[in-house]
């Protein structure tokens, strides 16, 4: 029997759905940056034609992001961090996102 302080809350379905698979979305994101980079590098200097031109980049950028969202694991993980972040956010009050913000040194 496990101790209730190893217990996960219960998780909406808006939180399973939606807010974990966003999380999911700007880790895989930042995870997949070098691809992120050169698709928008290719775009830029292709213009209309990136269509065309960017397939390459395009493919692999995807490839990269759609590896992050079907893996279990990579899904776990962001579950845990949201957890993490709602139970601080239940305990101060301040969002995950103004957390990391430095404080004003004077006012």
């Amino acid at each position: 029997m496990e101790s209730p302080e190893k217990e996960e809350p219960f998780l909406r379905h808006v939180e399973l759905d939606v807010l974990i698979p966003k999380l999911m979305r700007e880790k895989a994101r930042e995870l997949c940056m070098e691809k992120v980079e050169a698709f928008n590098h290719c775009c830029k200097e292709s213009g209309f034609l990136m269509v065309f031109k960017c397939r390459e980049q395009n493919a692999a950028l995807k490839e990269c992001l759609t590896t992050h969202y079907t893996d279990p694991a990579f899904f776990e993980e962001c579950k845990q961090q949201y957890i993490k972040d709602k139970l601080e956010f239940q305990k101060t009050g301040i969002p995950a996102k103004n957390r990391t913000q430095k404080l004003p040194t004077s006012m």
